[in-house]
């Protein structure tokens, strides 16, 4: 595990698995919402750029596949693949909870961006996202995993996600790729 694309929908909880399993396997940890979003939630120019340059390393664990224009390099950089398949009841409410807290305090996002009560209302919106198009993007997650290349994980619910991360936290670094437990539906 060394190139690590945390896969999953809005609120399934990728960032903070991917920024903590960064942590325990001392890689970076690249947030790709924080590289592709500048003022007025528009697009980096440097986004494309940002990407090429980080698939160009080694040692990371990047956080979204939401992005159809980087999607190819990611892919074919990473070693790993992370599968956040959590059932649509559960990401919803963790991001309804997550805007709730963001509108309340006015959280500064990346690039200085705020969550509004109208951006909640558009068909950009997370909440939006996991309402409408829940099924097609599983179905779209499932296409990418099974072309993939590399070893893939599959975490169906917050306990096993906790349960991998507890695991890899307790495996030495030499043997993190034999983690057990976990439905491992690929390998290397």
């Amino acid at each position: 595990m060394r190139n690590v694309l945390v896969v999953g929908i809005c609120g399934a909880g990728k960032s903070t698995l991917a920024r903590a399993l960064a942590h325990h396997l001392g890689l970076r940890h690249v947030e790709l919402d924080a590289l592709r979003h500048g003022p007025r939630w528009g697009v980096r120019p440097s986004f494309a750029d940002d990407v090429a340059a980080l698939t160009a390393t080694d040692g990371w664990v990047a956080d979204s596949t939401a992005y159809p224009d980087v999607l190819p390099r990611l892919w074919t950089a990473a070693d790993t693949a992370i599968w956040l398949e959590l059932p649509r009841r559960v990401v919803l409410g963790r991001v309804l909870r997550r805007t709730a807290h963001r509108l309340l305090t006015g959280e500064i996002l990346w690039a200085g961006n705020r969550e509004t009560w109208r951006g909640l209302l558009s068909r950009r919106h997370p909440a939006m996202k996991v309402l409408l198009d829940f099924r097609t993007r599983r179905e779209q997650e499932r296409r990418m995993l099974a072309g993939f290349d590399g070893t893939v994980v599959r975490l169906r619910t917050p306990a096993e996600a906790e349960a991998y991360l507890s695991a890899v936290r307790k495996t030495p670094p030499a043997h993190r790729d034999d983690v057990r437990g976990i439905d491992v539906l690929g390998g290397q």
